[in-house]
């Protein structure tokens, strides 16, 4: 037996080993989460800088989004075909060469580009983290995601901070420049801690009809929706309807062979816990676009002092990020994760209260912290939920599908609320608070949709019959 066999099976203490490959494996979401946290924060900035429209820059967020969920689904297909060491080496290498692209780019278009190329780099990147700890750690794997939470929380504590000082100090392509070092030192220490590739005998075939259907399907739907108000946006959308609806019909008739395998939805149980990670992504994203453009454009505050407030979301995660294993033991998988939805949405109400009246740092600290708490206790027990309820046998196709309706539900959200600030904010650098009223009742119709598909979650985790 191997020694990290004998680690993941070891009923006491976590073998050496295991946290090698976890060390590792933190600083590929940790990097990824950095990232999009300074882009979010800083967007204003960059698009003001690079004279583009807030439509037009939202492309820098959702087109990563977008790109990232277009490539999840081939993470297992790469798996088998190059192994896990190999792939992790070449994504993290490629990611930072993409930082890279972006930083380097002189108009948005460039930095468009390179922001898709660096999504789609990181959509393979992303769910490698679990699958890595999961096949060294065992029945410690609980634990030990516990523990390796913790730097991946700090990335958007830390991030609006760095954001905020490099822009006072330095130019927006330091913004990418950050995550150089970061991806040398996750090259390096992956070549000397990962284990060995076991490469496998069994190579599952390509679905190349399903690619084809679901990646301009969602590309159109998205872009279809951001430009709705259009004659030419509303044929795109139609047309991406007609290709995601043509992917469902061909993945119900391939079943388990489809590059997502849509089957899985059926399991009410599942289905209701990936529609609430759907809006609780949703929301996170959407409220990173909305805050750092209320705040610098609304209320002219410095991207430095924006930077500091948003900071308190990431620490209102942190505090709560503890308590969630104790918190859903004693009241249930619902309650804790509608509370958080619920909690998040009252978190809105102060700053629809600022607009009508006065902008008050205390309280947007207050409603920020807030809103990191509640949105840290949503997501836990809806995964925790969804992966109780499939047989062990399927725990590979449950991730894939999960991490898809994770990330899909960032693009449209920031499409949505990007489509509602273009209607009724003139000017994105220089607006009146009041502008931003629709845009934050938007969001809060958001949170209610996460409150609504939590509280159809079971009251409590039972695992499946077949696990």
């Amino acid at each position: 037996m191997s020694e990290a066999s004998t680690s993941a099976s070891a009923p006491r203490g976590i073998g050496s080993s295991v946290w090698k490959v976890a060390v590792v494996a933190v600083i590929g979401p940790f990097m990824t989460q950095l990232d999009s946290t300074v882009v979010n924060v800083s967007l204003s900035t960059i698009s003001h800088t690079l004279d583009a429209s807030i439509a037009t820059a939202q492309w820098v967020v959702s087109g990563y989004l977008l790109a990232m969920a277009l490539m999840l689904p081939l993470n297992g297909w790469f798996v088998d075909r190059i192994g896990a060491k190999r792939l992790y080496l070449i994504c993290f290498s490629t990611f930072t060469l993409a930082s890279i692209l972006c930083g380097a780019s002189r108009t948005m278009g460039e930095l468009i580009a390179a922001r898709v190329f660096q999504g789609l780099v990181g959509g393979v990147l992303a769910p490698m983290t679990q699958m890595m700890i999961a096949r060294v750690a065992g029945k410690n794997m609980a634990r030990v995601m516990g523990y390796t939470a913790l730097p991946i929380l700090l990335a958007p504590i830390l991030g609006p901070v760095l954001a905020g000082t490099i822009l006072a100090r330095a130019a927006w392509s330091w913004l990418f420049y950050l995550n150089v070092p970061i991806g040398i030192l996750g090259v390096v220490l992956a070549v000397l801690l990962l284990p060995r590739d076991t490469m496998s005998l069994q190579k599952r075939p390509f679905d190349f009809p399903g690619f084809v259907l679901i990646s301009p399907g969602l590309v159109a739907f998205i872009y279809g929706l951001q430009n709705a108000s259009h004659t030419e946006g509303q044929w795109v959308l139609l047309a991406g309807v007609v290709f995601l609806a043509g992917f469902l019909a061909h993945a119900v008739r391939k079943g388990s062979s489809a590059l997502i395998d849509v089957t899985i939805f059926t399991q009410r149980t599942f289905s209701v816990a990936a529609t609430t990670q759907f809006f609780a992504n949703g929301l996170l994203f959407g409220r990173q676009l909305v805050v750092p453009l209320y705040l610098i454009g609304g209320c002219g505050l410095s991207a430095a002092h924006a930077g500091w407030l948003i900071a308190s979301t990431g620490i209102g995660m942190m505090c709560l990020f503890p308590l969630l294993g104790f918190l859903t033991d004693r009241y249930g998988c619902r309650a804790v994760s509608a509370g958080g939805a619920l909690l998040a949405f009252l978190s809105t109400l102060p700053f629809l209260w600022m607009i009508g009246h006065q902008f008050s740092a205390t309280w947007a600290v207050i409603s920020l912290f807030l809103a990191g708490a509640g949105q840290g206790t949503i997501t836990i027990p809806s995964i925790s939920a969804a992966y109780s309820s499939i047989p062990k046998a399927r725990l590979a196709v449950a991730n894939t599908a999960l991490n898809i309706a994770q990330r899909v539900g960032g693009p449209i959200s920031t499409t949505l609320l990007a489509a509602v600030i273009s209607l009724t904010v003139r000017d994105h650098t220089g607006a009146q608070p009041q502008e931003f009223l629709m845009t934050f009742v938007a969001l809060s119709c958001l949170h209610l949709l996460a409150f609504a598909a939590a509280t159809m979650l079971p009251v409590r985790i039972h695992r499946s019959s077949e696990a």
